[in-house]
């Protein structure tokens, strides 16, 4: 039996949203979907294919509809974190796999 402590620092908000994962070293993005975010980290599911690794700095664009585009006077908000974790359990059945993402 495996015990897991939780380590979250912050409330986490179930949100469901396309999101871009920026990976430096392959030098292009990786299109996703949020599962969760909090104030200081996000979940967020991408292809299998995508090569991430623990440790990696990435950046995530997470796209605004129209309206709050013009709101807020961007098209996107743009986060810069460190990939804290990989989840594969996905990988079987909907071939993706899971990044947790600390904020910087």
């Amino acid at each position: 039996m495996e015990t897991s402590v939780e380590q979250r620092r912050e409330r986490r908000t179930n949100l469901s949203w396309p999101v871009s994962v920026w990976l430096p070293d392959a030098g292009r993005f990786f299109n996703g979907q949020s599962t969760n975010i909090s104030k200081l980290g996000a979940f967020v599911c991408v292809p299998m294919t995508t090569p991430a690794r623990r440790g990696s700095i990435v950046e995530l664009n997470f796209p605004r509809t129209e309206s709050l585009a013009g709101e807020k006077g961007q098209f996107a908000r743009i986060k810069r974190g460190r990939i804290v974790r990989i989840d594969r359990r996905g990988t079987l059945e909907n071939a993706t796999i899971g990044l947790g993402i600390a904020f910087e």
